[in-house]
């Protein structure tokens, strides 16, 4: 079986293997009846923003096949509920829901649809929370972690872990995370969890560092205390904001652990729980490299992120019951190997004359220019940093009369490199799947078939989740009749006011807390405050109901 498996994986995208792939995808999204026993670990792995062209170039840069390849297993539609190019809010909504949603929501319900082929949401649901795969792991009694390479609470590492309506909601993200109660969490955005005056710090005065160490975790700050920990709840806190990329740690920021070294040490720490674990990694800083049309900066993060593939690859390999997921949520860039340059010299120009001038750089363009001095007398010494070197009278001119450095540094590498780029923001296209383990999809799906896929691994049901997990507060309670108010004492931490004959009960926003008559409650679930009404798990309402 391992040998078929392997010649299936080295044949994944032959056009003679299309039945297979439609057949294989009908299964997954339930056309056939046959039973799939639930694996015990799931990990899912995103790199944001990564063209088919940024992995080709990748693996051209590395001179060998990219741990990815062997994972190749089909393709995924992006697009969102509105727009044939998504952002990444709606795109990692949509991967860990199973629902595609609007521009900066994180796992909510669209208020718009326009796509063609999806049905309208009602009314009364639209921008309504809707449950994520970390959320039902948990529930399932498994160990959950969440890993990125930029603040933690980012829009992609948030559509795992949060609900709030708008990817900037830094502080909201940031307390739904804390109160998830997930149990490795690592990554930057530190600012985010503690009060201040910067523009993540909390406003709300709250410390979320202070609750961390309350619930236990031990709170890692470097690579070193991250290798040290012996902890079953880890929360690392690497930067401020995002860490650094790639190619640039070992001269800026060399005790910020890797996406490997992370990813390594999640599974070690969540394989201990006997029930198995959900891991969600991201690499989160191709897409901004894509966005500075940075080729190196491309290259770094890929590569960066193929490393912890492989890691969890490895562990897939030794644990049997372990699927692997691993998908770009959307193109960007429009990235291609061939620029006007080689319209008619194509077909004899060689890989080198792509890659070589790559090879010079010794930092991303971020990085480049970062070492900049203010006066830019050391102008020429950034460009041989960024690959840049024996410039031409014409390119020192375009250095010296630059107003956009890096627009015009990426600008000139990409001419020597012989690359294109058709845009500074997302792209539209199908991205690559790469799936590895039991019960892996094969063929073309939408991304919000993916969540249900990891689901049914996990044996639990979305559906039945959400009903679980989110239910109308005010309708519910009245049901049982009870009364229903906000207090709005702190526009910044809004309260769910219930009472219920000499019963009072109260539900702060953003945490998974309920208070009755002063006693506090911990809930399976977090309170959200979405399209003006409060969504509250299920169990909070029998509790009430039963209270006395």
């Amino acid at each position: 079986m391992r040998h078929l498996s392997q010649k299936i994986l080295s044949l994944a995208l032959v056009g003679s293997l299309a039945v297979v792939f439609l057949n294989f995808a009908i299964v997954e999204r339930g056309g056939a009846k046959k039973e799939q026993k639930p694996v015990k670990n799931v990990i899912m792995m995103v790199m944001d923003g990564t063209s088919a062209g940024a992995t080709t170039l990748a693996r051209w840069y590395k001179g060998e096949p990219l741990a990815l390849d062997e994972m190749a297993s089909g393709a995924v539609r992006t697009y969102s509920a509105e727009s044939a190019i998504t952002d990444s809010a709606p795109a990692a909504t949509a991967l860990a829901t199973g629902f595609k949603s609007n521009d900066k929501y994180i796992g909510i319900l669209p208020s718009v649809v326009t796509s063609p082929g999806l049905q309208p949401i009602p009314k009364d649901e639209a921008m309504k929370p809707v449950a994520n795969v970390l959320e039902g792991a948990k529930l399932m009694g498994k160990s959950t972690g969440i890993i990125a390479t930029s603040a933690i609470q980012h829009a992609t590492p948030a559509g795992f872990s949060a609900h709030v309506t708008h990817r900037n909601l830094f502080e909201e993200i940031a307390e739904q995370q804390v109160y998830q109660n997930i149990d490795v969490v690592l990554g930057g955005g530190k600012d985010a969890l503690i009060p201040g005056d910067g523009k993540n710090n909390r406003k709300d005065k709250e410390n979320m560092l202070e609750v961390i160490e309350e619930k236990g975790y031990d709170i890692v700050e470097t690579r070193e205390q991250l290798f040290r920990s012996k902890s079953d709840k880890i929360w690392g806190v690497f930067a401020n904001d995002a860490l650094a990329q790639h190619m640039n740690r070992p001269y800026t920021r060399p005790n910020e652990p890797t996406l490997a070294e992370m990813t390594k040490k999640a599974l070690q720490t969540l394989s201990k729980d006997k029930d198995g674990f959900f891991l969600f990694v991201e690499g989160s800083q191709p897409d901004w490299a894509a966005h500075a049309n940075d080729p190196v900066g491309i290259i770094s993060e890929v590569l960066a992120f193929d490393d912890a593939v492989e890691e969890a690859v490895a562990f897939a390999k030794k644990n049997r019951d372990t699927l692997v997921i691993a998908v770009s949520d959307h193109g960007n860039s429009g990235i291609t190997i061939g620029n006007r340059n080689t319209d008619q010299s194509y077909p004899e120009t060689p890989v080198s004359a792509y890659i070589d001038p790559l090879k010079k750089a010794k930092m991303t363009l971020e990085g480049a220019v970062s070492q900049l001095k203010e006066d830019q007398s050391n102008l020429e010494e950034v460009a041989r940093l960024y690959g840049l070197d024996d410039l031409s009278a014409e390119e020192k001119q375009k250095l010296v009369e630059s107003t956009n450095m890096k627009k015009t540094l990426a600008e000139l590498l990409a001419a020597r490199a012989n690359l294109g780029f058709t845009t500074g923001g997302h792209t539209g296209e199908d991205v690559f799947l790469y799936s590895y383990g039991p019960n892996r999809p094969i063929g073309t799906f939408e991304n919000s078939d993916l969540a249900r896929i990891m689901a049914k691994a996990m044996g639990f049901s979305l559906t039945e989740l959400n009903k679980r997990l989110f239910v109308d507060a005010e309708k519910e309670f009245q049901k049982i009749g009870a009364t229903v108010d906000i207090d709005r004492t702190d526009e910044k931490n809004l309260a769910l006011v219930v009472k219920k004959g000499s019963t009072i009960a109260k539900f702060p926003v953003n945490k998974n807390i309920m208070i009755i008559n002063d006693k506090t409650y911990e809930l399976e679930g977090i309170v959200i405050y979405s399209a003006n009404k409060f969504w509250i798990p299920n169990q909070a309402v029998k509790m009430l109901k039963q209270a006395k």
